[in-house]
């Protein structure tokens, strides 16, 4: 099955990928960075997974989320008849997690078939499955999973299933819910009450959103799709709910994005807080402040999204991988890199949470002078750059911009409100940077930006350099940057982060366009002008998403298929800024 065959359902602490076939085939509990109780995602069917659908051979798929929700519905469509599969997560607030699967019946009578192959802690274990009043319940060590349902159940192999009828106007119910096996079983709520309640809370969220322009239908699924990935207990926007989804098919580019990265959180505040949900951004601020607190060279790219600092890399060596993509990874090893970008992003959410309030916290301040303070000595070291590459430390020239940031940002903050800071020498650090970035990583003779100081390559994150306001849209080496990433990083229209082939990132195979990078490059063209530009390549992006909306990290134009983690906030955050910076241009274009 391939990637944009899944959809997401989830609870806003834990998610589930959910096939078109009636198939489970990602979940972990209680968290996103849980280990997975179904797992044959990166694994097959013997790593656990749940399957409901029709006994009889299936003619006919379609599926949609209810509109403004996260409630999935599939419809079966076979020779018998027709059902629909309504799968959600309803939010659990301080209780247990629940999935939940209602089978509807919409014509004639459908025989179905039930399985539930839970196979705790990445599909090592097999639990204890016996017979319970309401259905059967499962145990593992620490875990334990209740099955409820008042279809008839067999046991077999340490899997619970179930043949059954569906006629049309009948409903058959499954809950399945997590708890620890040493306390007392929650209580079981009734599905069709979990549903009534979901959905009216994701209508009430839904019904929020503020913005008016172009694409807003996009935007909508976008943010649902993040808030999805937020885990309401701390804050935290995870990249993705997913583990080594390949950026190769086949290769070894498989990483784990269950954490936070703060390279995404003024991408974040900034589609938060033009969308008008000012409580998830202040949230996910709250979250960045506890963890970049303390000592500023501590400070990682990402963190679990507890806020937990070690992330310890290992793999699980008896799982295949997706279509044998293998290693497939358990933590993530970048989080030990040096990358200067980071403190941008940090004084970047600042200064951006600072405008929305029109003011700062007395109690704020000092934390962010002292990292400012920080940067100072730091910014002219190498790093490891914003893609986590594991090749040599480099003077990217991005991170550079990044540092630019931190002291232009630092600069607006003392100057609006009166804060105590040596202005004058953020000035000209600010200056200082500027004019180093502008010599050393520009190439006059190709007229672009650079990856880093000196080198031919190219790199689709300098791409940021007018998003930022480094330097104006319309500036002309605004104007030939873009112009040389799509002709020397594009395929098919689409946008490279860097040339595998020429780039040391330490590690063997190519992987697909980067769709984050690609929209940035709608972003940059709506700023230098060509708008006409940007909406078609918006639109030919947005058409890559599965039916349910829903984009991975990459595309690969080669086999023309969605590829990485699924659903990736990246790509979706960016698809939300580029929609802004569209509906920014034409306001502009009007006013003129």
């Amino acid at each position: 099955m391939r990637i944009e065959d899944y959809g997401l359902i989830g609870d806003l602490q834990s998610a589930a990928l959910v096939g078109r076939a009636g198939n489970i085939d990602w979940l972990c509990l209680p968290r996103f960075d849980s280990p997975s109780c179904f797992a044959a995602l990166v694994g097959d069917d013997r790593h656990g997974h749940w399957s409901l659908r029709p006994a009889a051979e299936i003619t006919g798929v379609t599926r949609r989320y209810r509109p403004g929700t996260l409630i999935l519905e599939t419809d079966f469509e076979t020779a018998d008849g027709a059902v629909r599969v309504i799968d959600f997560m309803p939010r659990r607030g301080d209780g247990p997690p629940r999935l939940m699967r209602i089978v509807e019946g919409l014509r004639g009578r459908v025989s179905m078939r039930m399985r539930l192959s839970l196979r705790p802690d990445y599909g090592t274990i097999t639990p204890w499955v016996e017979p319970a009043a309401d259905g059967v319940l499962a145990t593992a060590g620490p875990d334990s999973f209740r099955l409820s349902t008042p279809v008839p159940l067999g046991i077999s192999d340490g899997d619970a299933t179930a043949d059954f009828t569906v006629a049309e106007g009948r409903r058959e119910r499954f809950t399945l819910c997590w708890h620890y096996s040493f306390g007392p079983p929650p209580s079981v709520e009734d599905a069709d009450s979990a549903l009534a309640r979901t959905q009216a809370w994701w209508h009430e969220w839904s019904s929020r959103l503020e913005y008016a322009g172009p694409y807003r239908d996009e935007v909508l699924t976008s943010l649902i799709v993040l808030k999805a990935m937020t885990y309401e207990v701390t804050g935290a926007l995870i990249a993705a709910p997913t583990t080594s989804l390949p950026e190769d098919i086949g290769g070894v580019r498989n990483w784990d994005y269950r954490f936070c990265w703060i390279r995404d959180s003024v991408l974040a505040l900034e589609s938060l807080l033009a969308g008008g949900y000012t409580e998830e951004a202040f949230s996910f601020r709250s979250f960045l402040q506890r963890v970049g607190t303390g000592d500023p060279a501590k400070i990682q790219i990402m963190y679990s999204i507890g806020g937990e600092r070690r992330l310890t890399e290992f793999e699980l060596p008896d799982m295949p991988g997706y279509e044998g993509s293998a290693p497939v990874r358990v933590g993530n090893a970048a989080s030990e890199q040096f990358q200067l970008d980071v403190y941008g992003e940090l004084i970047g959410v600042a200064f951006l949470s600072t405008e929305a309030v029109g003011r700062v916290e007395p109690h704020l301040w000092p934390r962010w002078r002292t990292l400012i303070e920080y940067v100072e000595s730091i910014w002219g070291e190498p790093d490891d750059g914003i893609w986590e590459t594991r090749g040599p430390r480099r003077h990217f020239t991005q991170s550079k911009v990044m540092a630019w940031v931190v002291f232009d940002r630092a600069v607006r903050l003392v100057e609006r409100y009166d804060l105590d800071g040596p202005v004058e020498r953020w000035r000209r650090l600010r200056d200082e940077i500027h004019d180093e970035v502008c010599e050393r990583g520009y190439d006059a003779q190709r007229n672009t930006f650079t990856q880093y100081y000196g080198s031919e390559e190219l790199d689709a994150s300098v791409l940021t350099i007018p998003l930022v306001g480094f330097l104006p849209g319309t500036d002309e080496r605004v104007t030939g940057t873009i112009d040389a990433v799509t002709r020397e990083l594009g395929r098919d229209g689409f946008v490279s982060r860097y040339s595998t082939s020429r780039t040391d990132d330490g590690l063997p195979g190519d992987e697909g366009q980067f769709l984050a990078c690609s929209f940035w490059l709608v972003a940059a063209l709506a700023r230098n002008g060509r708008v006409e530009q940007a909406r078609t390549l918006f639109e030919r992006l947005a058409a890559l998403s599965n039916d349910l909306g829903l984009l991975a990290e990459e595309y690969d134009v080669g086999r023309r298929r969605q590829v990485g983690n699924f659903p990736q906030a990246f790509s979706h955050l960016t698809l939300i800024g580029a929609a802004y910076a569209i509906a920014a241009a034409e306001g502009a274009a009007d006013e003129r």
